[in-house]
């Protein structure tokens, strides 16, 4: 029979060849780094015997694949050292997650994060005695009678819920079996020691609180030792950094139980907010945007029209008032449709470009809250573009320019493109949605950007473009998006005259840069830990005094400033310069004008860098310039 490799290359092999006989066919140490190979895109263990050709490939630690079989390995690798450590243990699942993996565990007396150095050593163990990993297919009542004799009733459980006609798969290391799909590992040596186990939580049995509690060991795992280091610093750069912590020691915003999912802001945050919000007008203001304003509640009636009652009513603030259902509004969607409908729109009147900084409600479960980073109540630099089908290509590459443009202007530069197709559930027929994914897909290309493809993740309403941008410690967040809807516009009956006098339906680009500005804010935090752009920073200079005879020179300096448009405060308090000087830097104020005596004879200023040990001797005027030229905000 014969297979085929990724490069075209054709081979025969014999049948009942493995994996692992034709990775060391062409090379013994690709070999020892395959963990798995994917015949006709289906994974399988290195160790099955073939029987069938194809297309091949051989996966090794380094591709995403082989990632996760391996950290499922750790998930499988800490089962077994719990049971040998703990054999009154019951355990349960165990998957894959970002970064990592976890196990669900069932004991009398929980684990503790003190039991994490003993699991650690006997995972390191098993990984010595170089276990090797086998498939087994059982019988289904087999396998719950086996499961069932071991007291392992939650394993029993999953098997019996399993449909009939399904394969039981179980693998089997030394003395260790666990129900699995796989594939897996030749061996637990294969593994590595790149991992470590790094916090416990309390889940429920299926999610249900009616059912046992668990405990759920989380740990994470990596192809090599670097690897895992850079992630553990990561980790730790992310603990610094984390906004909630910054918000507080910066004097910025906080959050109460009273108000959950939604932000105090104080008057330094609120400044970074609104410069946020006008520099943003700034931009699309150069780009024809017209901005409107949209009321927050709105009837039921217009929900079930859009058809996001259907589909994201559950996730809606309600209120009934006089016989009638209202919600707060969680987009804004089918309230920049109600503007557009408002007279007799024409073909000239296109494209439309209508933005909103709305505000948006949506009521995310308690455990989801999470800062600046998911609230329940927000702002997004949200736009909707009404134009006809042959402008996508263009408006999408514009609307492409200018993101990536402002990105920039943040500071982000590594930014990623997924392409988003149909959900599972969604409104529109399939004939809509294929013309929709082929305009986004013909726009998306002609633009010439890099993308990939993310199944089944678009909007209900249309196939959309996610714009992933990648902070200062190698972390992605997923911002901006661009979606194309022929969908809403029908439901809602929006139409324009057309040049052949008819009327014709839009097609609406919903877009945002941004997305939620509390949640961008956390962003930027994280991303500069605290130290934003100067053009950002809601106190760009203090004015400090050293002696009290100064301080009338320091008020002056401070209102020139403030004249020029500066954000500038005075520091007139009775302590030594060195005290005040490592306090404004705490507060990471990036410019610190000293003024003594001697600046207030000579009308000079002595400037003091955040991060920097030198001070510079400067008259009121350069300083002045200066920080009007290093302040500046992006055009």
């Amino acid at each position: 029979m014969q297979i085929e490799f990724p490069d075209g290359r054709i081979q025969s092999i014999e049948s009942g060849m493995t994996g692992s006989d034709i990775a060391k066919s062409i090379s013994p140490s690709l070999e020892k780094r395959a963990v798995a190979i994917a015949l006709n895109d289906e994974l399988k263990d290195l160790n099955v015997a073939l029987t069938t050709g194809g297309k091949i490939r051989i996966i090794t630690k380094d591709d995403p694949e082989g990632l996760e079989i391996l950290r499922h390995d750790a998930a499988h690798v800490l089962a077994e050292a719990i049971k040998e450590l703990y054999p009154e243990t019951q355990i349960t699942i165990g998957p894959v997650i970002e970064h990592g993996f976890y196990y669900d565990i069932h004991r009398e007396k929980p684990l503790t994060t003190d039991d994490f150095d003993a699991l650690e050593q006997r995972m390191r163990e098993i990984v010595d005695r170089n276990e090797p990993i086998q498939r087994e297919e059982w019988d289904r009542n087999e396998a719950i009678k086996f499961f069932e004799s071991i007291g392992e009733k939650f394993k029993a459980e999953i098997i019996r819920d399993i449909p009939e006609g399904q394969v039981i798969s179980l693998y089997r290391q030394g003395s260790f079996i666990d129900l699995c799909r796989g594939p897996h590992l030749p061996s637990t040596a294969r593994l590595g020691k790149a991992f470590k186990l790094m916090k416990l939580a309390g889940a429920y049995w299926r999610g249900d609180s009616k059912n046992p509690m668990l405990q759920r060991i989380y740990g994470t795992a990596w192809a090599t030792e670097d690897q895992l280091k850079q992630h553990l610093h990561m980790l730790e750069e992310a603990e610094k950094r984390d906004h909630r912590k910054l918000g507080r020691e910066l004097d910025l915003f906080h959050m109460q139980e009273e108000a959950p999912g939604s932000v105090f802001w104080h008057p330094k945050g609120w400044t970074i907010y609104r410069e946020l919000q006008n520099y943003i007008r700034r931009r699309i203001s150069k780009e024809n945007y017209v901005e409107v304003n949209t009321p927050i509640m709105v009837d039921r009636i217009l929900w079930e029209a859009s058809g996001h009652w259907e589909k994201f009513h559950e996730n809606m603030f309600i209120s009934e008032t006089e016989d009638k259902l209202f919600a707060m509004k969680p987009m804004n969607c089918p309230c920049h449709v109600q503007i557009f409908r408002q007279g007799i729109k024409s073909y000239r009147d296109l494209p439309l470009r209508m933005a909103e900084f709305g505000c948006c409600h949506r009521n995310e479960p308690s455990g989801a809250l999470h800062g600046l980073m998911r609230v329940r109540s927000f702002v997004q630099d949200d736009a909707h573009i009404f134009c006809e089908e042959d402008s996508i290509t263009s408006e999408t590459k514009a609307f492409c320019d200018l993101l990536m443009s402002v990105y920039k202007d943040f500071g982000f530069t590594d930014v990623r493109i997924k392409f988003s197709d149909r959900p599972e559930k969604r409104a529109g027929t399939d004939e809509i949605w294929d013309k929709a994914e082929g305009a986004l897909m013909e726009a998306v290309k002609a633009s010439g950007l890099e993308y990939t493809l993310n199944p089944g993740e678009g909007a209900f309403y249309g196939p959309k473009l996610e714009f992933v941008l990648r902070d200062a410690i190698g972390r992605d967040w997923q911002c901006g998006t661009l979606q194309v809807d022929f969908v809403l516009p029908e439901r809602l009956d929006a139409n324009y005259i057309g040049s052949d006098g008819e009327k014709h339906r839009p097609v609406m680009l919903h877009r945002a840069i941004l997305g939620s500005i509390e949640r961008f804010f956390g962003i930027l935090i994280e991303n500069y830990a605290g130290k934003l752009p100067l053009w950002l920073a809601p106190i760009q200079v203090v004015v400090a005094t050293v002696v009290e005879s100064a301080n009338a020179y320091a008020k002056e300096v401070c209102d020139v400033l403030k004249a020029e448009g500066l954000r500038a405060e005075v520091d007139l308090r009775n302590e030594k310069i060195s005290y005040k000087v490592r306090d404004l830097s705490v507060q990471k104020i990036q410019y610190i004008a000293v003024v003594g005596a001697k600046e207030a004879d000579e009308k000079t200023v002595s400037v003091r860098q955040l991060g920097s040990q030198d001070q510079t001797v400067m008259t009121l005027k350069n300083f002045v310039d200066m920080m009007k030229q290093n302040s500046a905000a992006p055009a």
